[in-house]
C-alpha cells in the first residue's frame, strides 16, 4: 500500500479561498488533518501562530531550509512559504489523510518528492471575483494586490498539470468538490 495516497496538496492563486475552503473540509471531515506550513509573513488578524501557519522570521526560516527540516519552499510576494517535512511524514506514516495547503510552485516540488500524492487546484469563479476578495481583506495594498493578480494569471496557467480542479463559487460546495475527490483517489 502505497501511503502517499494519503497526501493531498490544495494550490491554486492568492484570493481563490484554499485555507477557507479547507477549514470548512475538516469542519465536515474531521479525520482529516491539515499541515501547518511555515511563513515569513506577517500574522493576519484572526490568525494564529502554530495553528494558521509557523510564523518565521527570514533568518530561522532560512537556517530551517539548510538543516533540512523545510520539505519545499518559495519565496511568493516577498515572503517565503514552505512546509515542515516532520508534519508530513508522520502524518502518512500513520495512514492519516493530511493536506497541504501550498503555492503553485511547492505543489511541484511535493509530487516530484511525492509522485502518487493528490493534486487540486481550486480555481476562483473569475478574476473579477478574485480581485474582489482581494481587496476585501483589508490587508493588502494596491501593489500587492496587483502583483496577486498577476500572480494569479500565471499561476491559473498551469492547473492543467493538476490531478484535479474545482472551483470555488461557495465555500461549502467547493469543499464538498475537494472530498469527492480526495474520495476518488484513495478509493
Amino acid at each position: 500500500m502505497n501511503q502517499e495516497r494519503y497526501l493531498v496538496v490544495v494550490s491554486g492563486p492568492s484570493g481563490a479561498g484554499k485555507d477557507t475552503v479547507v477549514r470548512q473540509l475538516r469542519q465536515q471531515h474531521p479525520e482529516i488533518e491539515f499541515s501547518v506550513s511555515a511563513t515569513t509573513r506577517a500574522m493576519r488578524p484572526g490568525e494564529q501562530d502554530g495553528a494558521d501557519y509557523y510564523y518565521l522570521s527570514a533568518a530561522e526560516f532560512e537556517r530551517r531550509i539548510a538543516a533540512g527540516e523545510i520539505l519545499e519552499y518559495t519565496c511568493y510576494c516577498g515572503n517565503y512559504y514552505g512546509t515542515p517535512k516532520l508534519e508530513v511524514d508522520r502524518r502518512i506514516a500513520a495512514g492519516r489523510t493530511v493536506v497541504l495547503v501550498i503555492e503553485v510552485e511547492g505543489a511541484a516540488n511535493i509530487k516530484r518528492i511525492y509522485p502518487n500524492a493528490t493534486t487540486v487546484f481550486i480555481r476562483p469563479p473569475s478574476m473579477e471575483e478574485l480581485e474582489r476578495r482581494l481587496r476585501n481583506r483589508g490587508t493588502e495594498t494596491e501593489e500587492s494586490i496587483q502583483r496577486r493578480l498577476a500572480r494569479a494569471a500565471e499561476e491559473l496557467g498551469l492547473a492543467d498539470g493538476y490531478d484535479a480542479q474545482v472551483v470555488n463559487d461557495t465555500v461549502e460546495q467547493c469543499a464538498r468538490d475537494l472530498y469527492a475527490v480526495i474520495q476518488a483517489r484513495q478509493a
